[in-house]
């Protein structure tokens, strides 16, 4: 087999899908809850929330036509990406709004592309943009976060298991989904005008509030979708 045909093998669907045991969908649903209900466990990969988030940013803003000059995560576990183009306008509001709203949305396509076979491809994907944010990192930090997430990442895509690809999308999917909701918890209380919601708000006169449902809308329906997800995987 040559090197085409090692990736063609990485890159194709799983034939007929990947059905995960009842047993394995509860695993993975402990798994999930247990990261983000154990403090100490949260506050250490809760800055995959946070990569995801400023990653939403710089790929819409990319999408709209700005440009992505780099990206820091940071020991509190914020972060801030910068992409560079008209200071007003759609360009700008669309790609500002897109960090809240990534988590859920990546979180849910993790979920309903694992239960359909599609696991391998999405984490090409995945490997893809994060070899192109990797020359935008601007601090060591968010360098070590990018190593260790293509590390996982590379090491889950080359050494293929349709139903281990499955399992850890599911449950990394139900992290992003309920990281998204506190994320959006902890912005929803201040009032600081250099946030998402503020920066929204100061450029388009639309008061922050109504920037915040718009997040929250989008959570809930990604949500709705995983609860759709698992619990079909448990019948």
């Amino acid at each position: 087999m040559d090197w085409m045909d090692e990736l063609v093998a990485r890159l194709e669907p799983a034939a007929g899908g990947v059905t995960l045991t009842t047993a394995a969908v509860w695993t993975v649903l402990a798994g999930s809850l247990l990261v983000v209900a154990v403090e100490p466990l949260w506050r250490v990969l809760r800055i995959a929330v946070t990569l995801v988030h400023e990653l939403g940013h710089a790929v819409v803003g990319m999408a709209v036509g700005r440009r992505f000059t780099g990206f820091v995560l940071r020991g509190d576990m914020s972060g801030h990406a910068v992409t560079v183009g008209r200071p007003r306008g759609v360009g700008r509001i669309v790609s500002t709004w897109a960090g809240y709203p990534a988590p859920a949305l990546v979180g849910a396509a993790m979920a309903w592309v694992a239960g359909r076979g599609w696991s391998a491809a999405f984490l090409t994907g995945v490997l893809v943009v994060l070899v192109i944010a990797l020359v935008r990192v601007r601090s060591a930090l968010t360098l070590l976060v990018m190593l260790a997430a293509l590390a996982t990442t590379g090491a889950l895509w080359w050494w293929r298991d349709d139903v281990l690809q499955a399992q850890l999308l599911v449950g990394a999917g139900i992290v992003l989904v309920i990281g998204a909701w506190r994320h959006l918890a902890a912005v929803a209380g201040t009032g600081n005008r250099s946030s998402d919601p503020g920066v929204l708000a100061a450029l388009t006169h639309v008061p922050r509030v109504v920037w915040n449902v718009t997040f929250a809308v989008v959570c809930a329906a990604s949500s709705w979708l995983v609860v759709t997800e698992v619990l079909g995987a448990l019948r």
